[in-house]
């Protein structure tokens, strides 16, 4: 029981640390550097941070291995760029209740890639989820206006990447080190996002001019956490478990833009909050009540 929720809790981690991002790319957006620098950044000092340690352990892996994670690493990096677009276009409140549909989008695939419909704990914790994100969006605060057909499109495909990434998470070589698959995962991101960005933000100054604070923050919370995190968890849990508490990624925004950046919250969104809790401890308690064994 303690070992399933020692995962559950990396897993937690791993998407609480994915909320902090949204703050620190604003404040790197009040600085006035772009989205590709910013996100470029992020993913080389990434990077950087698996790969010093990777290069001082015992590596044992196959050349089918490391192309399956740099490929399952792409999910990482396009996330990022989907969201990103998707910001764009329509307000901050809608993208995030559009990258949430994560949650159902990962429950289907892990029921399609099982052959085996969810639990009743996975679909009332879904549906719980989805009234907590609408809350804590700022759905029922007002009408969203000012969005497009273009921004809705990238917002559910950032989602259905983010999804992918938590599956691929618990399948793809997981018989390797969970700081070998974080390495070539951080790889393939990193290669992927060269190929569709230019990397000119490395020689333009910009790393010197203060980017290169943004870039390992983001490094360090956005690639080399997260990744980390859901690679030791996820096989363990599986990975409808870890769709289900990767939406510990919405409250942590919210609270780290209340604290860090003085954003207003409502007591709407509050409610959300503590919704989006409850919805992440349904299938928990459901999986721990299963193992206690019975008083006689």
């Amino acid at each position: 029981m303690l070992a399933s929720l020692k995962y559950s809790f990396y897993v937690f981690l791993g998407a609480c640390s994915y909320g902090i991002l949204s703050v620190i790319v604003k404040l790197a957006y009040q600085q006035g550097f772009t989205v590709s620098e910013v996100i470029g950044s992020q993913y080389l000092f990434g990077f950087i941070f698996v790969l010093i340690p990777f290069l001082f352990m015992k590596k044992v892996f196959s050349l089918k291995d490391v192309a399956f994670l740099c490929i399952a690493g792409i999910t990482t990096s396009l996330t990022g760029l989907l969201y990103g677009k998707s910001l764009e276009t329509i307000p901050a409140s809608l993208a995030v209740i559009l990258l949430f549909q994560f949650t159902w989008i990962g429950i289907l695939i892990e029921a399609i890639a099982n052959r085996r419909l969810p639990s009743i704990s996975k679909l009332i914790s879904i549906l719980v989820l989805f009234l907590g994100t609408l809350l804590a969006g700022g759905v029922f605060s007002g009408p969203i206006e000012g969005y497009t057909l273009s921004g809705l499109i990238y917002g559910l495909l950032a989602a259905f990447s983010f999804a992918l990434f938590i599956f691929v998470s618990g399948r793809i070589a997981t018989q390797l080190h969970s700081l070998t698959r974080s390495f070539f995962m951080s790889l393939g991101a990193l290669i992927f996002l060269f190929i569709i960005i230019s990397p000119e933000f490395i020689v333009n100054g910009a790393l010197g001019e203060g980017l290169w604070k943004y870039g390992s923050l983001l490094g360090f919370f956005g690639v080399l956490l997260p990744v980390l995190l859901f690679s030791i968890g996820t096989p363990k849990i599986g990975e409808g478990l870890a769709t289900i508490l990767g939406a510990a990624e919405l409250p942590t925004a919210i609270i780290a833009s209340v604290l860090i950046l003085h954003e207003a919250v409502t007591w709407v969104q509050v409610m959300g909050i503590m919704v989006i809790i409850i919805g992440i401890a349904i299938p928990q308690i459901n999986t721990q009540s299963k193992k206690q064994p019975l008083i006689e």
